[in-house]
C-alpha cells in the first residue's frame, strides 16, 4: 500500500462516523479539515458542495472522493472518513457510500490535483487495500495503515 503520510494528518482521519446524508458528511469533512489543517470549515464545505453540484464524486463500490480547489493552500491536503452505515451519494453505480476520501488542492494546482486524484483512486480501487481500510477498528489504526506505519497490526 502506498504511503499517504504526505497527504494526511493524523487528525484528518475518522472511522465509524455516523451521518444520515451528504450534507452532514460534508459538514464533518469541513470540521476535519479545520481541526487537522486550520482551514475554515465553511470554505471547505462550500467548495466541495460546489464541485459535487457538477456531478457526483461517488465513483462506485461504496467509495467517494469529494475534491475541490481552494485559495491560499500551499499543498494538497487529504481527509478520510469511514462511515458506520453507508449513505446515498448519487454514485455512478447507485451503491451507497461508506468510504470517503476528500482532497483539497491549491487553486493553481492543475497537474498535481489530477495526480493526487489518480493516486487516491488507485488506492481505493484495489480490493485488498479497500478491505484493509474497511476493516480498521480505530482512527489510529486507519492513520497507521494509510501513513505506512505498522500496517500489519493496524488492520
Amino acid at each position: 500500500m502506498d504511503n499517504f503520510s504526505d497527504l494526511l494528518a493524523a487528525d484528518a482521519v475518522s472511522s465509524a462516523v455516523t451521518v444520515s446524508n451528504k450534507k452532514q458528511l460534508f459538514q464533518k469533512l469541513g470540521q476535519l479539515a479545520a481541526d487537522a489543517y486550520g482551514l475554515a470549515p465553511e470554505d471547505v464545505i462550500e467548495r466541495i458542495t460546489e464541485r459535487e453540484r457538477l456531478g457526483s464524486t461517488g465513483f462506485g463500490g461504496g467509495i467517494a472522493i469529494p475534491h475541490a480547489k481552494l485559495d491560499n493552500l500551499d499543498k494538497v491536503y487529504g481527509a478520510i472518513i469511514l462511515l458506520a452505515e453507508p449513505i446515498a451519494f448519487d454514485a455512478i453505480d447507485d451503491v451507497p457510500v461508506d468510504v470517503v476520501f476528500m482532497l483539497l488542492s491549491p487553486s493553481d494546482s492543475g497537474a498535481e490535483h489530477l495526480k493526487m486524484l489518480a493516486r487516491v483512486s488507485r488506492l481505493l480501487r484495489n480490493e485488498r487495500n479497500l478491505a484493509r481500510i474497511r476493516g480498521v477498528g480505530s482512527d489510529a489504526a486507519l492513520y497507521a495503515l494509510l501513513a505506512g506505519g505498522e500496517t500489519r497490526d493496524a488492520a
